[in-house]
């Protein structure tokens, strides 16, 4: 391993800020940094070398290779993540306009939604991983949050309870059980998981989500967050009785009054069962 490349590693593993999921993105990011700036001529760097060079060269050659705004602005991220912890934030523009990146656009009124295609399920050779796909479709739950759950601690009955630590910002919440569908496929899980969680007993949450990722790639099972817009879509139809805008129903601006409330109180209750404390987050997922 190159001294860059180690450096970075070591540094991610003294800093654990954020979630695990954000940890584990953090240094695969600032690996490929590493490995780029190498195979662009950088030679015998060290984690304190950055420069502002160095980072125009990345983001040129990532606009070379036409990577999306949201994976541009999170690779930005990691980058100032390293300046801070190398002392060095000034080698970095604080907006991404510098550098031609783009603004993310969140809302289009087309859908992101993905079902689980049951054919590609049947890929997956992992039954912990199967099982946390299953239930981010069911319940709308994100990839960390499916991963940690413990199904036996988090059925309620009538509901599943999510703890803080399992949770993006560790927002606790409850997701309603509202149908035999879900009731089983809890069942099952709780039959899998025994008292613990869709960790194997012998692996990590890193190690499990490494897992994961791999299972997903080998069943060409991608855009797995597609999971909780097909969750919150669904969700939507069962409270209003209509058609989210990004399933091509009626938009905002054509909803009666009365209708308009309904929709505003879907959109309560769809924002708290994802998890979210903003309702506008809500658009992203079903368009307005």
């Amino acid at each position: 391993m190159r001294d860059f490349n180690y450096e970075m590693k070591q540094l991610c593993h003294r800093n654990r800020d954020g979630s695990y999921g954000t940890q584990a993105d953090r240094e695969r990011i600032l690996d490929l940094v590493a490995n780029q700036l190498q195979e662009m001529g950088f030679k015998h760097m060290h984690a304190t070398s950055l420069k502002p060079k160095h980072v125009e060269a990345l983001v040129a050659r990532w606009h070379g290779e036409e990577i999306a705004p949201a994976t541009l602005k999170n690779r930005m991220a990691q980058l100032r993540w390293l300046a801070e912890k190398i002392g060095k934030q000034s080698v970095i523009a604080r907006s991404n306009d510098a550098y031609g990146i783009p603004e993310r656009v969140y809302v289009t009124n087309v859908s992101k939604a993905v079902k689980l295609d049951p054919t590609k399920l049947e890929a997956v050779t992992d039954p912990y991983t199967a099982m946390s796909l299953r239930l981010q479709s069911a319940f709308g739950l994100r990839r960390e949050e499916s991963i940690k759950i413990q199904p036996g601690w988090a059925d309620r009955g009538d509901a599943i309870f999510l703890k803080a630590s399992w949770a993006k910002g560790k927002r606790e919440r409850e997701i309603p059980i509202r149908n035999a569908e879900q009731r089983h496929l809890l069942d099952e899980a709780k039959q899998l998981a025994g008292a613990g969680s869709l960790i194997p007993k012998e692996n990590t949450y890193i190690e499990q989500l490494q897992r994961f990722k791999a299972q997903c790639d080998g069943a060409g099972i991608d855009h797995v967050h597609g999971h909780r817009h097909h969750y919150a879509q669904t969700r939507y139809q069962e409270l209003t009785g209509w058609a989210c805008p990004a399933q091509g129903g009626p938009t905002g601006k054509q909803l009666t009054p009365e209708q308009k409330q309904i929709d505003s109180d879907a959109r309560s209750t769809i924002s708290s069962e994802l998890g979210h404390n903003r309702k506008s987050v809500t658009a992203i997922y079903l368009g307005r």
